[in-house]
């Protein structure tokens, strides 16, 4: 029976601001290193096959962390790395609403398929991620480990859950959430969320 564990990355030191982060590289805050700690911690007594993260500094480090536990090596994917925002990458969402109103709104209107400026649709991004996905499932690790971003974790799980991309938003990712795929009978997956309970 396969499992994969998927993690979001650590705190990135934001506060309440809610911005579009999506391709914008930046490293993990004090609490970000805090909780890829506790991920290690967590994580420490699981026979992990393999380690994945994208090239992006706050997946990169938080996996590095959790990899001090375990004697194995990264594997970089690109195909892990965060939707791409374009033009919105930085900005607060009050920001985007104010200045873009017409774009925000087909936003919440269609999430699979909308893209901001410059940026890349759910959609887009379930064509790189999916398949990535597949490819973990079908290898010989019967334990994986897949340390992303909220973006590409939630097309991971609707994939995963046989969901259709506009469930995206029914799964929690907080900063260091940690889930557990668990592949039952016939190929179906169950879904256990480790961190937070």
């Amino acid at each position: 029976m396969k499992k994969v564990y998927i993690v979001r990355h650590g705190d990135i030191g934001l506060g309440r601001n809610k911005r579009y982060i999506g391709v914008q590289d930046l490293s993990l805050s004090e609490e970000g290193r805090e909780q890829a700690f506790s991920l290690k911690e967590r994580l420490r007594e699981v026979p992990l096959d393999r380690i994945y993260c994208s090239a992006l500094s706050r997946s990169r480090e938080t996996a590095a962390i959790i990899t001090e536990a375990h004697s194995l090596s990264l594997t970089v994917l690109p195909e892990l790395h965060e939707i791409g925002m374009g033009e919105w990458e930085g900005r607060l969402f009050s920001e985007i609403q104010e200045r873009f109103p017409a774009e925000y709104r087909l936003r919440g209107e269609d999430i699979v398929h909308h893209r901001p400026p410059g940026g890349e649709s759910f959609l887009q991004c379930s064509r790189r991620a999916i398949p990535l996905f597949e490819s973990i499932v079908r290898s010989d690790a019967q334990t994986s480990l897949i340390v992303g971003h909220a973006g590409v974790n939630r097309v991971i799980l609707c994939h995963a859950l046989g969901l259709p991309l506009q469930e995206l938003f029914s799964f929690k990712q907080s900063y260091g959430c940690l889930i557990l795929l668990n592949q039952a009978h016939r190929g179906q997956w169950e879904v256990k969320y480790i961190i937070p309970e």
